[in-house]
């Protein structure tokens, strides 16, 4: 479930890329539910979670995970929460873009192994993602052979990293520490999706109305 379930939601967001894309409201409400059930989840059992380890500096590593993220947005321009900003006309493969995602998709399917919940909260944040960086991409100058490309490795980046988390030693030493970084990159995304799913920042009771839905989901779950 860990390995299908993430690739499942990457081609769902691939599918119906074309028929939601052009309708923003719906876009910027599947990502504010989405951000508001991945902050809600994070908040609730998995950062209660990494401090109950006992474990010092979680705090310091936390931060750094925020901080990854702004430089992993900085290189995506913030595709991680719905923004794409690299020019339509160009033919070249996106390779700063791809590696960021990558990155990003990786770490997020490091500690999903053996959490239910988080793994929900990571399948609802990629399908809207999936949507917005498949439109995109399709509509680009790029070859098809290229975005497939994009859209695959990025599609089985996170079952990747669930699965090296859970059938390797690699991450042993390290894996409490990892966890807070990956929390850090979680509440940077899930809290500036909430901030910026709206126009000009103005009330929307619609979306109000989704993120108290995420909240409500996570704690009934």
């Amino acid at each position: 479930m860990n390995l299908l379930l993430p690739i499942l939601a990457v081609l769902i967001g691939f599918g119906i890329s074309y028929f939601l894309y052009e309708k923003f409201v719906i876009i910027n409400l599947l990502l504010a539910f989405s951000g508001s059930f991945l902050l809600s989840v994070t908040v609730l059992e998995f950062l209660p979670g990494i401090y109950n380890s006992d474990v010092d500096s979680i705090g310091v590593f936390i931060l750094g995970g925020i901080l990854l993220q702004i430089m992993l947005e900085y290189m995506s321009g913030g595709a991680e929460h719905g923004h794409l900003h690299i020019s339509k006309e160009n033919t070249s493969f996106p390779w700063v873009l791809f590696i960021s995602l990558c990155i990003h998709a990786f770490l997020e399917g490091v500690p999903i192994h053996g959490n239910d919940h988080l793994l929900y909260a990571v399948i609802i944040h990629k399908v809207p993602i999936a949507i917005i960086i498949a439109s995109f991409l399709f509509n680009t100058s790029l070859s098809k052979a290229k975005v497939i490309f994009f859209l695959l490795i990025f599609g089985i980046m996170t079952p990747f990293g669930s699965f090296v988390q859970a059938n390797t030693t690699l991450f042993d030493d390290i894996g409490v520490y990892l966890n807070a970084i990956v929390i850090g990159i979680f509440l940077h995304v899930s809290t500036t999706i909430l901030f910026e799913s709206s126009r000009d920042h103005k009330f929307n009771i619609y979306k109000f109305g989704i993120i108290v839905l995420g909240i409500v989901l996570a704690l009934v779950l």
